[in-house]
């Protein structure tokens, strides 16, 4: 069983920071892609950021420049930082942890429960 938190959404002005956090419990499992999803009110769910299994980092067009994912594997976290935050970046903050086989067998697909960030002009 796997278990993903997230942490650190909050309200915060136009141009200001944010941290997110992803802490996972339980059996932690590797070879893993870590992500992060958003949700705005009225909206589908898109992906943010994206850590692969292969090492390699894939941003929205929306927030490049803007946001950095990492991962300690150590702690098992994974973070989102969040700069120069807009009006627009508003929305839940879904962690995700998934890995696909080659046969395109989801071996497993795990979400947080998401955190609210928002973001006053």
């Amino acid at each position: 069983q796997v278990q993903l938190v997230e942490s650190g959404g909050g309200l915060v002005q136009a141009g200001g920071s944010l941290r997110l956090s992803c802490a996972a419990s339980g059996s932690i499992l590797r070879m893993n892609s870590m992500a992060w999803y958003r949700q705005a009110p009225g909206k589908q769910r898109e992906l943010v950021a994206v850590l692969t299994s292969g090492g390699r980092i894939n941003y929205a067009d929306s927030v490049k420049g803007r946001f950095t994912i990492s991962r300690d594997n150590a702690q098992n976290t994974v973070y989102l930082q969040m700069n120069s935050l807009k009006p627009e970046d508003t929305g839940v903050y879904y962690c995700n942890m998934k890995k696909v086989l080659v046969n395109s067998y989801v071996e497993y697909d795990y979400w947080g429960q998401g955190t609210q960030v928002t973001v006053s002009t």
